[in-house]
């Protein structure tokens, strides 16, 4: 691999963003492209974790794109399985910690441009054009992008990555029970945790978002809306059965330390009805 940043300009980040609108789907494109793997459908429905999950404020949609590009990444090394979800976490963890560094330890939407779903028309106009937060967002992306790069693009030790028994990652399982390739099953792992493991909003809704988007992308005339009664249902299920509570270290009531630790969880039946209740929807 090359050096950190390789192919990723600031220039070539920030047109990306212009063009694509969204900093989750501009995240994982950019990405993608420097590690010469192109992936147009799953590119496009990223965009579904745009302003912290449709709209909602948690996890900034930088953050979210980058864990998916370094899980696609760990199965071009590893293939798929276990080992490579793991990978992913593991991944995913230093791209949050890494997007802290960079934001004065804030990777929330809403801490950073204090707007989220409930903002008027009038308020979104007044950050993003009175006051430039569209710079500030642009730049936001090119400094992570580089960033991001860096962390993606150096190894994990063997040492680092157990070889655990399925399931690993909450999010990997949903993607696999929602029918999604080994491929994207891997790229999802990561948001296992509210990010790798770090207790943000739940990785599992954000998988199954993000899977249910890739299936309506390849109907014809399909795209991603937030507003789309299949979206908004998936986020529903989960909030009763979440006991409305968004994030991970709520809802389970502390944070994982390790990838052990959230693996064990799942294998005694943790999350089950969460799991569950994403995915009774599905095709």
């Amino acid at each position: 691999m090359g050096k950190a940043g390789s192919g990723l300009s600031s220039l070539r980040t920030v047109g990306t963003f212009a063009k694509r609108g969204t900093c989750s789907e501009t995240s994982l494109c950019v990405l993608n492209r420097a590690f010469g793997d192109p992936l147009s459908d799953e590119e496009r429905a990223a965009a579904i974790f745009a302003g912290g999950i449709m709209q909602h404020g948690y996890q900034c949609g930088l953050i979210w794109g980058a864990a998916l590009a370094a899980g696609a990444q760990m199965y071009r090394r590893l293939g798929a399985g276990p080992k490579a979800e793991a990978g992913a976490i593991l991944k995913a963890r230093r791209l949050v910690a890494s997007f802290r560094t960079l934001n004065r330890d804030n990777i929330n939407c809403l801490e950073i441009i204090e707007l989220d779903k409930s903002a008027t028309s009038l308020q979104m106009i007044k950050f993003f054009i009175l006051k430039g937060g569209v710079i500030g967002c642009f730049r936001r992306a090119a400094k992570f992008a580089k960033a991001a790069h860096g962390e993606i693009s150096d190894n994990v030790s063997h040492n680092e990555i157990k070889a655990n028994s399925a399931p690993v990652s909450c999010s990997a399982l949903v993607a696999k029970r929602m029918g999604a390739s080994e491929k994207q099953v891997t790229m999802a792992a990561g948001l296992a945790g509210g990010i790798g493991l770090s207790g943000g909003a739940c990785g599992a809704l954000g998988a199954a978002l993000w899977i249910d988007g890739i299936s309506r992308i390849k109907i014809p005339g399909g795209k991603i809306n937030f507003n789309d009664p299949g979206a908004t249902g998936i986020i529903e299920r989960f909030l009763k059965a979440a006991d409305y509570e968004f994030e991970c270290a709520k809802i389970v009531g502390r944070s994982f330390e390790n990838v052990d630790e959230h693996a064990g969880y799942l294998k005694s039946g943790g999350c089950s009805n969460i799991i569950d209740a994403l995915v009774s929807g599905s095709s």
